[in-house]
């Protein structure tokens, strides 16, 4: 049920994922990241999204202490994720890179560790070194990010565990209704990054027209669209104020005609790097 921030949904080996959680990237390393995690988590906010690449790890483990001790919340109920660049996709290389991924956010264990990029060759040895963290009780889930449907198949054909979420990027100008599909034949959960499209669909006549009609901002919108479409979102902000809007969208359900509406602003437009085409 969506209900409030703390609503959540079940992944399929049972583990339990906030539905809404704050994303982190392009966040440097600092006072307002730490204050943007604490405030969030002072908020209701229980999961928090960040990788190894954002080099950001260190403010938002200490964001995440400051908010522990000041709610008087249990690490319990928090959710944090990160992610594995691709210089270290390799078996012995992915595990370090989770050692240092907890080291630098301060933390015994994480909740969801992902793989940022389907790397040609090197993803399959990096998700053998996720299955052991993951047999070892060392993360809660595992996961990847950026995999298109062919990357999938190819990765499940030799893996013993299937991923628990493909993050991807995803907004209404980027539906991914096939991949999404594709996902929910075999029971692995979507989430969305740049849910907001980094922005650029603020001023969108259409949606705003949508917004304007619920008595809320196009943001909430855009969130709640994801929420209806069971995909979990990380929308991202420093600011408080952005923070508390983001997630107050829990208080309205959009029409099927108007999610509709948004589903027809897909162009397949991408803000991010191509899946099938990048150089990183």
């Amino acid at each position: 049920m969506m209900k409030n921030l703390q609503s959540i949904k079940t992944l399929h080996n049972g583990v339990e994922m906030p539905l809404l959680g704050l994303g982190v990237f392009r966040v440097e390393d600092g006072q307002e990241l730490i204050d943007a995690v604490k405030n969030a988590i002072k908020h209701g906010y229980r999961s928090i999204d960040t990788a190894a690449i954002y080099e950001n790890e260190v403010g938002v483990g200490q964001g995440i202490q400051k908010g522990i001790e000041e709610g008087d919340i249990a690490r319990e109920n928090l959710f944090i994720t990160s992610k594995v660049w691709n210089s270290e996709l390799g078996y012995e290389e992915t595990i370090a890179a989770y050692e240092e991924s907890l080291a630098k956010l301060g933390l015994e264990y994480l909740d969801l560790y992902l793989i940022h990029w389907p790397v040609e060759g090197k993803y399959k040895e990096a998700w053998k070194a996720l299955e052991t963290l993951y047999k070892e009780g060392r993360v809660k889930a595992i996961g990847v990010s950026n995999f298109q449907m062919h990357h999938l198949d190819d990765l499940m054909k030799d893996s013993e565990i299937k991923p628990m979420i493909n993050q991807v990027e995803y907004h209404p100008r980027l539906t991914q209704k096939e991949l999404q599909k594709f996902c929910r034949k075999h029971n692995i959960q979507l989430e969305a990054w740049s849910p907001l499209m980094a922005g650029q669909l603020l001023d969108n006549e259409e949606l705003q027209e949508i917004a304007s009609k619920y008595g809320k901002s196009v943001a909430q919108i855009i969130v709640r669209w994801d929420l209806q479409n069971d995909v979990i979102t990380i929308p991202k902000s420093t600011k408080e104020h952005r923070i508390i809007e983001n997630s107050n969208v829990f208080d309205f359900e959009l029409t099927r005609e108007d999610m509709n509406l948004i589903d027809l602003l897909n162009k397949n437009h991408r803000v991010g790097p191509d899946p099938d085409n990048f150089d990183f």
